[in-house]
């Protein structure tokens, strides 16, 4: 088992989606991470529909205390638009999970904006935002509390694409595509921090498609998974099989991701980008577990909300041309052969945990 880091206390927004489903499940599966709260954005799916998610998919890794709320149900200024076609109907591909039941009343109806603030409000310095949704929600608590910056432990952003090919246009990234605006009011708050002397360790690191698409999972990572897991029966993910196939793993972790994830491989191919998959999350969710190693550079942000072209793109000024100080620290390294690695031994031992008595 690899080393255990610091205890790291994270609030995780998401909009679960497969690959943050596997981020999600990663997190619980690290001894050393409390999940403080999950709250939802809507983005691959309903804001209501990523809740039901998060609360199944909690209670199947052990952990269904863990409060689970609504925030925002629409971007700041466009329509919602969903990707079915990428993430399936529900969002988590093909995997299927037992009805999670309504949101504890103590918590579930409870604004997840003001959740976060309350939380960063009780415990300064502590906690950790990592956001792989659209940044709605945190856009909405910057708006109620400026001070976010200073009180948040550290922030860690999956979205954008610099100098890099799109995953939605040809320039923009899914996540900032969605709801663009917001991401350009919470850059624009991290500049105005940084104008009032906010320490460049508490910038945004951002995770975006440059090197979040260098963490390519191939089938085989699943056969690994269910080894790791003690599965009696190895598990084959296959590019020949038919679509749509399920898995009979006896594991509930293994067969919840493996379904999820072949219909994450058929859709890169579909899109011509072979059978595998980009799990752009999970990548996040390392740095703000601070279990993967990375590279970052400051960088001042801006997001384009004008332009019918360029719609959520994100643009990177390395070299101080713009004469702002810089608002993020964008990952420009990461090591995802080690990066699997971490991922099959952490998710085996949590799997084993699982495993249905006889």
């Amino acid at each position: 088992m690899p080393l255990t880091p610091p205890r790291v206390r994270i609030l995780l927004d998401n909009d679960t989606g497969i690959d943050d489903a596997l981020a999600l499940a990663y997190l619980a599966a690290c001894p050393h991470v409390e999940i403080v709260a999950v709250t939802a954005t809507p983005g691959n799916v309903d804001a209501d529909q990523v809740a039901a998610n998060n609360r199944a998919l909690l209670a199947l890794c052990g952990q269904p205390q863990v409060p689970v709320l609504i925030g925002a149900r629409e971007p700041l200024r466009v329509p919602l638009v969903t990707t079915p076609e990428t993430h399936g109907p529900q969002g988590v591909g093909y995997a299927t999970l037992p009805d999670p039941g309504p949101a504890d009343p103590q918590t579930g109806e409870r604004d997840a904006v003001d959740y976060w603030i309350e939380a960063a409000r009780a415990n300064p310095g502590e906690l950790t935002a990592l956001l792989t949704a659209p940044l709605t929600n945190f856009a909405h608590a910057l708006r109620r509390e400026p001070r976010l910056p200073w009180l948040l432990r550290r922030v860690v952003i999956m979205g954008g694409a610099f100098y890099y090919q799109g995953n939605t246009t040809p320039t923009a990234e899914w996540n900032t595509h969605v709801d663009p605006h917001a991401a350009a009011e919470v850059y624009a708050a991290y500049t105005a921090a940084a104008e009032a002397g906010l320490d460049e360790e508490k910038l945004p690191i951002v995770c975006s498609l440059d090197t979040t698409e260098r963490f390519e999972m191939q089938p085989a990572l699943l056969t690994d998974l269910a080894a790791a897991a003690g599965c009696a029966e190895p598990e084959h993910v296959l590019a020949g099989d038919p679509e749509g196939q399920r898995s009979t793993a006896s594991n509930p972790l293994v067969r919840y991701l493996s379904d999820a994830l072949r219909f994450y491989f058929e859709f890169h191919r579909h899109y011509d980008q072979g059978y595998i998959a980009h799990v752009h999350d999970f990548f996040a969710a390392g740095i703000a577990a601070g279990t993967l190693e990375h590279r970052n550079r400051p960088a001042t942000v801006a997001v384009e909300t004008e332009s019918p072209l360029l719609f959520g793109t994100t643009v990177a000024d390395f070299r101080s041309l713009w004469g702002k100080p810089a608002n993020a620290r964008v990952v420009s390294w990461n090591d995802p052969e080690t990066g699997f690695a971490e991922l099959v031994e952490r998710l085996g031992v949590l799997a084993r945990r699982l495993e249905p008595a006889d």
